[in-house]
């Protein structure tokens, strides 16, 4: 009867719930649920099919039986540290083709290239062309600028004390509240941003403006988008002095990106500022696999990808 069953699709990332912290407890799965079980046993069932990605806050377990189940549909496991804010590690759901991986790669090491696809960064975060005749470098810190000018304002519009864009990861508690609540909110996008990429077949790591970090491309995509979304929401978060401001942080972003559908927009955004690089776009290799999608059974030696 199997055989007559159609294959497995996850969800399209544009469908899914965008972002889930879990702590305390085991993932696994039981009775074929995927599940959350805390120290007393009772079970939270967690819909990883229809969710971006996992975030795994300390006291959190992951049994293979989790880890594989979220692999086969396509939901990014990533482990943080408390609020969030330190980003440990990640599991890749999928992404098994490489044509846009080398894609991105290529635009990557081509100067020219890569230029434009900074212009077109600049021009989408800041609703304008950049200025002409401007290298990487330039361009980066003319965003620095504006960038810190656009914190100072949006917590003037909020009434919010600041000084500048700093915490310690060591100390979280230190933080004053616009900080920890700026953490927080970029934390849940990173998180989404990062499980687009990966569900689009791109590399985290092979940046344009950012580079040299395993997330280099993650902060890329997420800043066109940050300060139209979770930088206002963690200033609105801020201005009222929550008692658990990183928790209010993280559901005001949720409802956010539900809102503002976010995940409909992140990779057309990343086409588009690709696309800026002038590269023709390599078409897909007859062997190659759809990403987020899992495996067929092949009748091939150790590693045949068919």
């Amino acid at each position: 009867m199997s055989d007559y069953l159609p294959p497995l699709k996850p969800i399209p990332i544009k469908d899914r719930l965008s972002v889930l912290f879990l702590e305390y407890g085991q993932l696994d799965v039981i009775d074929g649920a995927f599940v959350l079980v805390d120290v007393k046993g009772v079970r939270t069932h967690i819909p990883v099919g229809s969710v971006s990605c996992l975030m795994l806050e300390p006291g959190t377990k992951v049994s293979h039986a989790a880890v594989t189940l979220a692999a086969r549909v396509g939901c990014l496991l990533i482990w943080v540290g408390e609020g969030g804010v330190r980003l440990y590690a990640s599991g890749q759901p999928g992404g098994a083709r490489a044509d846009r991986l080398l894609y991105q790669a290529k635009l990557a090491l081509d100067d020219n290239a890569r230029l434009k696809v900074v212009r077109k960064m600049y021009e989408l975060r800041f609703r304008e062309e950049p200025p002409a005749k401007r290298s990487v470098q330039q361009l980066r810190g003319i965003e620095g600028a504006r960038v810190r000018k656009m914190y100072e304002l949006l917590a003037k519009q909020y009434n919010v004390p600041w000084r500048k864009r700093n915490y310690d990861h060591r100390t979280w508690g230190s933080g004053d509240i616009a900080n920890r609540c700026l953490s927080s909110a970029t934390a849940c996008l990173y998180g989404i941003t990062e499980a687009a990429i990966l569900a689009a077949g791109y590399a985290p790591a092979v940046g344009f403006i950012h580079t040299g970090k395993p997330q280099s491309f993650v902060y890329d995509i997420a800043d066109i988008f940050k300060f139209d979304t979770v930088v206002p929401a963690a200033f609105r978060v801020a201005a009222k002095r929550p008692h658990n401001p990183e928790r209010d942080t993280r559901i005001a972003c949720r409802d956010m990106f539900r809102q503002t559908r976010l995940l409909q927009r992140i990779i057309p955004s990343i086409e588009q500022v690709l696309a800026a690089g002038g590269h023709k776009v390599p078409e897909i290799h007859e062997e190659a696999v759809d990403v987020a999608i899992p495996n067929k059974e092949g009748i091939g030696d150790a590693g045949h990808r068919g």
